[in-house]
């Protein structure tokens, strides 16, 4: 099949360019594969040099302010489609879901068009009352959660599916215990503290913050018995200032924004993920569980659907400093079980979270709903 991938963010694009550049990656060995992405991100970057994938400069320009920047998109984008004769598109937000509906208008034969539900925010009003009627023919899920609210929402007419997200396991494996070591001296040298991190970024939503508020909680002499690593964009001076305030700067380490997280998450003991917003699976959360790290995750959206509670991760109330507190007092409490947790982690992953299974799942939605054209 002939098959376009489009994606409107026009930066490093987080989980949404880890999830096209996978099914990219994967189908382009049997399928004709394109994608179509800002050529400023880092989805057109990584594309262009994946082999068999045709990477096209596509901006998604949004906002009633950009009409005439829109209708050139709308222009290119239609070229596109008029050149190639393709069988489904594969969208991933809003932005690039109304223009691939805009650029169809006049095709001879048009494509179906499969949308991939990314995040938690609500689907409802005339715009997606619209796409779900006329511009959508399938919706993947990526979490049970978001197939329960598809359900509720105008795209229940839509051929609706869940297809958890898989990481690349041989790829996010444990490392040796020397080389782990070898990392986590970076940021801690021998102290014998509990070091939690996170390779889910520092936005605010994220609820990294919380945890910090958290660990300001506890006394004194269990307050230094514990580090976070927070891998991510640096986050905001305001941020800065407030982890100054709270005597925290020596125990609340930056790495930066990564091209590899592995060395970061290797050096961990454990991994949290506490979202509070915008949140569905989490990437992050799968790709520190492959390397061998229980994960401690917000009871928000789909972020529970990843562990198996008290046996690879545990679970807290998000925005709950309090909560999270306790989970920190028995988190040390349980240091010695903590390697273990993070080898059933790594059984999991290979279990239920690897990238064949991701795409097989994926590609049996495109074939149901080719099947059905």
């Amino acid at each position: 099949m002939k098959l376009l991938f489009t994606n409107f963010h026009d930066d490093d694009g987080g989980g949404h360019t880890t999830y096209v550049l996978t099914l990219a990656k994967a189908l382009a060995a049997r399928h004709q594969v394109y994608v179509a992405a800002p050529p400023s991100s880092r989805l057109h970057q990584e594309t262009t040099v994946l082999p068999g994938v045709h990477a096209w400069a596509q901006p998604f320009p949004n906002g009633l302010n950009k009409l005439a920047a829109r209708r050139r998109a709308r222009k290119r984008l239609a070229a596109l489609l008029r050149e190639h004769d393709f069988d489904l598109v594969h969208v991933a937000g809003s932005a690039d879901h109304r223009l691939v509906i805009a650029a169809m208008h006049g095709l001879a034969r048009r494509p179906r068009i499969v949308l991939t539900k990314h995040n938690s925010k609500p689907m409802t009003g005339i715009g997606h009352w619209w796409r779900a009627r006329r511009g959508t023919d399938a919706v993947i899920a990526v979490s049970d959660y978001t197939y329960r609210a598809l359900l509720a929402s105008s795209y229940r007419h839509c051929l609706l599916a869940t297809v958890h997200n898989g990481v690349d396991i041989e790829h996010y494996s444990p490392w040796p215990a020397a080389a782990a070591s070898e990392q986590r001296q970076r940021w801690v040298g021998d102290q014998p503290v509990l070091l939690l991190g996170s390779n889910a970024g520092t936005a605010n939503y994220k609820g990294w913050m919380d945890l910090v508020e958290a660990l300001a909680l506890l006394p004194p002499e269990q307050r230094v018995q514990v580090h976070l690593l927070i891998a991510g964009k640096p986050p905001q001076a305001v941020l800065h200032q407030r982890i100054t305030e709270l005597g925290l700067t020596g125990q609340v380490h930056f790495p930066g924004l990564l091209a590899d997280v592995r060395p970061a998450v290797a050096a961990i003991d454990a991994g949290f993920v506490l979202s509070w917003d915008v949140e569905t699976i989490s990437f992050a959360c799968r790709e520190m569980m492959a390397m061998g790290k229980p994960v401690l995750v917000s009871e928000y959206a789909g972020l529970p659907e990843n562990i198996r509670l008290d046996a690879d991760g545990w679970l807290v109330p998000p925005r709950d400093p309090a909560a999270m507190a306790q989970m920190l007092q028995r988190l040390l409490q349980q240091r010695g079980g903590l390697s273990n947790m993070g080898a059933a982690a790594r059984q999991h992953a290979e279990e239920a979270f690897g990238l064949p299974r991701f795409v097989e799942h994926t590609e049996a939605v495109y074939n149901t709903l080719l099947g059905t054209r």
